[in-house]
Parts: C-alpha cells; sequence; structure tokens
C-alpha cells in the first residue's frame, strides 16, 4: 500500500511539473507589441526575441514586413551591440500616403549582433523596435521572422494563425489592429497595450519567469514528497 501511494504522489508531482513548464514553452516565441494599433494610424512596433536554447546566443533577426497590405513608412530605432539593414520591396500597385504614391516599401529587417556578447544570450531575450503607418485597413499583419542562433540553428516563426483559433509550432508573431475609432473603446485602453499575438496572449516581460517559477514550485514538492516517503520507509523498517 506505501508502494502505492508513494507511486500517486510521483505522478501527481510529474504532472504538475509538466503543467508549470508547458506554459513557459508557449511563451518563448517570438512576438510583437505597440502601445497602440489602429487602422490609420501609426505605430511603435516592438518585437521580443526570447533565447530557446541553452548552449548557443541568438544573432541575427530577419524580420518580414507584409507587402499585400504594405506599411508605407518605416523608420528603425537604433539598440545597442546590434546592426540594422533595411530591404525594399517593389509594389505591384502603387499605394497612397499622404497625397503621395508610393511604389516602393520596407520589405525585410534584419538586424544583426555586432560582436558574441552583444548577441541574445541563453536565458535572456531583447527587445527590438519600429515605427510604422499608416496602418492598413486590415485586421492584423503578420510578420514572418527567421532567428539565426550562434551554432548556425535557424528557427523559423513564419507559420499563419490557425482558423480553428490553435496555435501552430512555430507561429509567426501577429499584429491586430483596431478599426478606426475603436481605440477609445477598446478594453485594453487602462493601459493602452495592445496584445499583438497570434494567440492574444498578453506578451508580459514577468511571462517566461512566471510559469517557469511554477514548474520549479512542482518539482520541489516532488522531491519533498519523495523524500517524505522514504523517511516513512526507513522508520518502519528500524521498528
Amino acid at each position: 500500500m506505501l508502494r502505492r501511494a508513494i507511486r500517486g504522489l510521483v505522478t501527481v508531482g510529474m504532472a504538475a511539473c509538466l503543467i508549470g513548464i508547458m506554459p513557459a514553452v508557449a511563451f518563448a516565441h517570438v512576438k510583437v507589441t505597440a502601445d497602440s494599433a489602429t487602422q490609420g494610424g501609426y505605430a511603435a512596433l516592438t518585437f521580443r526575441v526570447p533565447n530557446e536554447r541553452d548552449n548557443a546566443s541568438t544573432t541575427k533577426i530577419e524580420v518580414q514586413l507584409p507587402t499585400d497590405t504594405p506599411l508605407a513608412s518605416v523608420s528603425v530605432k537604433p539598440h545597442p551591440g546590434w546592426s540594422y539593414e533595411i530591404t525594399k520591396t517593389k509594389l505591384a500597385a502603387p499605394i497612397e500616403a499622404h497625397g503621395a504614391q508610393i511604389s516602393e516599401v520596407v520589405g525585410q529587417i534584419t538586424w544583426t549582433a555586432t560582436d558574441a556578447k552583444s548577441g541574445v544570450q541563453p536565458g535572456e531575450y531583447e527587445e527590438f523596435s519600429v515605427s510604422a503607418g499608416p496602418l492598413p485597413n486590415t485586421d492584423r499583419l503578420v510578420f514572418k521572422t527567421l532567428q539565426h542562433y550562434s551554432d548556425g540553428e535557424i528557427v523559423r516563426w513564419i507559420q499563419d494563425p490557425s482558423s480553428d483559433g490553435d496555435e501552430p509550432e512555430r507561429p509567426a508573431p501577429v499584429l491586430r489592429l483596431l478599426p478606426k475609432g475603436d481605440a477609445a473603446s477598446s478594453p485594453s485602453t487602462g493601459t493602452d497595450r495592445v496584445s499583438l499575438t497570434a494567440d492574444s496572449t498578453p506578451a508580459t516581460g514577468s511571462g517566461v519567469g512566471s510559469a517557469w517559477a511554477v514548474g520549479l514550485s512542482a518539482a520541489a514538492l516532488v522531491i519533498s514528497l519523495a523524500c517524505a516517503a522514504t523517511m516513512v520507509v526507513r522508520t518502519r523498517r528500524t521498528r
């Protein structure tokens, strides 16, 4: 009976560990956030890039801007320790912005670490910012992204959101736009922070840490239960 009880406790503990670790895995994606994102307006976009590896650093990020719903104006905020390169794309049909016809827009931004120390190290993340607009009349923008690691691995965050609401394995960062005039009525205006991820999960700085904390707590619980069970067994044997 005692052995069965111990097995049950260990099984429950392991399940708790998995529950704690799984949210951390889900959070560890490249995401994009903005203070506001309304059709027709401008937005300061922030691309959050976590390092998912424990033996390599992130050394380059390639962000592809949508050309089917193009952004007429894009400017990049310099990031210490990183250089950037802008690649422009010619449009099949010009767009109009502020009374001018625009036939060429920014199609890709590439950030590259200037040295090994500047890369995103294991257990860390970096944020890269751009200003863009006018935002098109669409409900969302998809920014397909390639994440390069120092060991040569390339993680492709390029999968579009699924129609059934399930998150794909490598989701592309998604910017969800509010219709014109809806910014004031948005439930997120209390903090003026709009979630712009594929699964509409708020990207908070403490998200990954909180999830891992839950996992570590569950692991500690398993160890404690196992130690307690061992002590009980030894006590009964000595009687």
